[in-house]
């Protein structure tokens, strides 16, 4: 019969109780760092908010009029004449102002509601606006369609498409004649409808979408055989900014970095750990006297999981990735032939005869763009840029949000206490014990909640989306199973 010792039995007793204290002590410590994050993420939120706030007060005179627009963070005014009862706008719906010209005129670098400017010109010599303005927006179906994306809608009920609001933004940049739109052919007619004073040989027509490379790769292509020396900007057509001297301030500090031959793209101060955008870490200081804020970018990172993301933002060494690019159009093409040598031949060849007539162009375009890779511009020559240290970021302070879904939609929206927000007439949504969510009555017939939190309902003519604010990014997945039901023509 075999028998454990005493001591021995006293020595496992002991060496269970360390472990189980270690074991303790390691929850705790976790318990600690998740609380300690949870701490700075919402120390995060409130100084975000806090910030908001005093641009929101800073931007008020003595008599309450808005001296600039805080953009995204600002209701839609309560005036009838200011409000657009509808996200689709006609020719007619823009607000009309009934107010001296010479006293005030749109805020050029914001959402175009009513300010006084009194600012000289902020035009950039050489500078070149390009606005890839794609995408159908499959996120926000059934309210932004393929033939009807989300640029083309008025999304915060002030009277302006997104893409008017990013023309109106970024114009005393550049100038209509130095500003250029990337779109494709069933988009032309309705863009050129929304912004009369786009020259149209500045609208250059991609005959199928092929992502950003080959969107920006073409206009640098163009715009470099007009002038050598062209700086170029690309801004996409349906994200909202806020902030309109810090967003004049980081592009004009990039407009810097890009003379020294850097790909400089400006990265948004992260105010969550979003998952739903890639990040840009942090390199050195680049130590230029007229971009004192410019960094080498050391890395672009994917999408990250909540913890990573989180991770990221407790670091302060990572910005999102707005997608927004300025550089030497010769750089990015000297880019582009080193890393995708194949893209910017074909590139190269349709731009030589772009000018030419327009029989030419359409014979380049009917050869060569088919055959083009589909690649976004930050796989193509971003990423591998950055490995070479050739990439720059300026991060910036203003307010940005790329209008990704529903959810991100409803915060810019305007509402009630406890109410959801409502795009389009408020007078068709009738609500009890209904908190949350957003409501786009686009059918014209009433919609009523009772008793549900946190909806998203979209009632258009031909059809009707609900779901939870929660499963908003899941949306596309509805649209891809509308392709494969044979449903494509609600697309």
């Amino acid at each position: 019969m075999s028998y454990i010792s005493k001591p021995a039995v006293q020595a496992n007793a002991m060496s269970v109780e360390s472990m189980f204290q270690q074991i303790m002590e390691t929850v705790h410590k976790s318990h600690l760092e998740i609380a300690e994050l949870r701490q700075e993420c919402q120390e995060l939120r409130q100084a975000n908010a806090s910030l908001q706030r005093e641009v929101r007060e800073g931007l008020q005179n003595g008599n309450g009029s808005r001296l600039g627009t805080p953009g995204t963070q600002t209701p839609a005014p309560s005036s009838p004449m200011l409000r657009a009862k509808s996200p689709f706008l006609t020719p007619t719906s823009a607000a009309t102002l009934a107010v001296p010209p010479a006293l005030y005129q749109p805020s050029p670098l914001s959402d175009n509601a009513v300010s006084c400017f009194p600012f000289g010109s902020r035009d950039i010599p050489g500078f070149y606006v390009v606005i890839p303005a794609g995408g159908a927006g499959t996120r926000l179906w059934p309210l932004s369609r393929e033939e009807h994306p989300k640029f083309l809608l008025d999304l915060t009920l002030k009277g302006r498409s997104l893409i008017q609001a990013t023309w109106d933004r970024l114009i005393p940049l550049s100038s209509p004649s130095r500003t250029a739109i990337v779109a494709g052919p069933a988009h032309v007619r309705s863009i050129m409808e929304q912004l009369p004073e786009l020259l149209p040989s500045n609208l250059f027509c991609e005959p199928s979408a092929k992502e950003s490379m080959a969107a920006i790769g073409l206009a640098a292509a163009i715009l470099v055989q007009r002038d050598p020396n062209a700086i170029i900007g690309s801004f996409a057509a349906d994200h909202m900014i806020s902030g309109d001297d810090a967003f004049l301030s980081a592009v004009a500090e990039a407009v810097e970095v890009a003379k020294k031959d850097y790909l400089v793209t400006i990265g948004i101060a992260p105010s969550h750990p979003s998952t739903g955008f890639g990040y840009v870490r942090l390199g050195e200081k680049l130590g230029m006297q007229d971009a004192p804020n410019a960094r080498l970018v050391s890395s672009f990172k994917e999408k990250p999981d909540a913890r990573t993301a989180a991770a990221y933002i407790k670091t302060g060494n990572y910005r999102w990735n707005a997608g927004m690019f300025v550089t030497k159009a010769a750089f990015l093409l000297q880019l582009l032939q080193e890393y995708k040598p194949e893209l910017h031949d074909g590139l190269q060849q349709i731009a030589a005869r772009w000018d030419v007539s327009e029989n030419a162009r359409q014979a380049a375009l009917n050869e060569i763009w088919p055959g083009l890779e589909k690649i976004a511009i930050d796989n193509a020559v971003a990423e591998p840029a950055a490995m070479d240290r050739r990439v720059a970021v300026v991060p910036a302070t203003f307010g940005w949000d790329d209008v990704g879904d529903f959810s991100s939609l409803s915060d810019l929206l305007p509402a009630e206490s406890n109410q959801p927000r409502v795009l389009g007439d408020s007078g068709l949504v009738l609500t009890e014990q209904a908190a949350g969510g957003i409501v786009v009555p686009g059918s014209g017939r009433l919609v009523s909640l009772l008793g549900v939190d946190d909806l998203i309902v979209v009632d258009m003519p031909d059809t009707l989306l609900v779901t939870t604010r929660a499963r908003s990014q899941e949306v596309k997945r509805l649209v891809k199973k509308c392709r494969e039901s044979g449903w494509k023509h609600l697309l």
